[in-house]
């Protein structure tokens, strides 16, 4: 088929250009790495420590840090390597456990612990502070027990850890109330890959539109319509090409940042038929845009513009829970923002397509309206 012909050649027109394997790959991998750096959840802080010979009960304190959900303990052998973990920020913060604690508190000494911090580790230096003052009334009670029982040392403390794991836990019951926020549980790259699959889809269809304006320029169009070749067949194969390239974009993104970052897309079917409609709208703009202008010069800088303003707005580059209602309600204008509620839906409460089944409709909606626009656009400019 003709149009099967035309899609290919657009398509080739877009990877044979060295500079959009960086734009359509590279890239994208920067801007998830640097937004799940910084705005990720799903991690856990990080303590170095170092155990300069403290003795058991200084391994005891450590393994009852090490074994707290909140937090990933890292043992180092020396402590300017510790010190330099916490300068370089591979860790949050450092702490030295010293050589002979285990004696200096089994003799009623006071051991000095040290503690080396980033700004904003608190959730480090909270977990260091409570099993010290753990491991510390276990020492009083058992001081007290020695001086009340007059027993040794070894025995009192013996009996004081006894009675301290005898002591039954405070059970903490967790109720939610309200909506539970999405990507709460999952991975620290999850919601900058799927805001970013959707601004990255949407920019390199209208940047793609570069393609179909220099068509138009050369008068590639012109020459088909001279042969056997009537307007619809031109209009249906470069919708097939820029579908391809918004296509190519997200399958991209998806599969890279899966193999790179343990990203999860949820729901297979409805993670496919959201890339497959929003790339739908990404081709109609990229057609209506490539109808409207004359030049690359004209047509990039508004692409830019209207792509990053309108994955600002529809929330791929802000999360839409913090806009005000007002802009919320806004942000319903966009694109952006349905897509990003479907892979809410999907990666954040494991929806699945029932879901996402409004989201879906909107998009295509978007698609429709783009699509029919562009190809009246497009075979007006072509026939006229």
């Amino acid at each position: 088929m003709k149009s099967l012909a035309i899609a290919e050649i657009v398509l080739l027109q877009t990877f044979r250009q060295r500079s959009n394997y960086f734009f359509m790959i590279v890239f994208p991998a920067l801007i998830i790495l640097l937004l799940g750096a910084v705005f990720g959840s799903g991690f856990r802080p990080a303590l170095g420590v170092l155990d300069s010979g403290s003795g058991p009960l200084g391994e005891s304190l450590i393994e009852a840090i090490d074994a707290l959900d909140a937090l990933d303990v890292t043992r180092y052998s020396d402590e300017r390597g510790l010190i330099s973990a916490v300068e370089r920020g591979r860790v949050g913060a450092g702490l030295v456990v010293p050589r002979g604690y285990d004696e200096t508190l089994r003799n009623g000494g006071s051991a000095v612990l040290r503690f080396f911090t980033q700004p904003g580790s608190l959730v480090q230096r909270s977990a260091v502070e409570a099993a010290a003052a753990e491991q510390n009334l276990v020492f009083r009670s058992a001081r007290f027990a020695q001086s009340e029982m007059e027993a040794s040392p070894d025995k009192a403390l013996a009996a004081a850890e006894q009675a301290a794991r005898a002591v039954p836990g405070v059970g903490v019951r967790v109720t939610t109330t309200g909506q539970a926020q999405p990507f709460g549980d999952t991975g620290r790259f999850d919601r900058g890959a799927s805001t970013q699959l959707l601004l990255f889809v949407f920019i390199t269809s209208l940047t793609g539109s570069a393609a179909l304006i220099e068509s138009r320029r050369l008068g590639v169009a012109r020459r088909m319509l001279s042969t056997p070749t009537p307007a619809v067949t031109i209009v249906a194969g470069q919708a097939m090409g820029h579908l391809g390239i918004a296509i190519s974009q997200g399958l991209i993104i998806m599969l890279g940042s899966a193999l790179i970052f343990g990203v999860e897309w949820g729901n297979p079917l409805g993670a496919a038929l959201v890339l497959i409609v929003f790339s739908l709208v990404g081709t109609g703009a990229a057609m209506l845009l490539g109808s409207l202008f004359r030049s690359e010069q004209q047509a990039i800088p508004v692409a830019i513009l209207v792509s990053l303003g309108l994955a600002a707005l529809g929330g791929s580059m802000v999360p839409l829970e913090v806009f005000p209602d007002t802009m919320r309600t806004i942000a319903n204008a966009t694109p952006h923002a349905w897509g990003n509620r479907a892979f809410e839906e999907l990666i954040g409460r494991n929806g699945g397509v029932g879901s996402i089944l409004r989201e879906l409709g909107v998009l295509g909606a978007f698609a429709a309206a783009l699509l029919s626009l562009a190809a009246w656009r497009l075979h007006r400019t072509l026939t006229s």
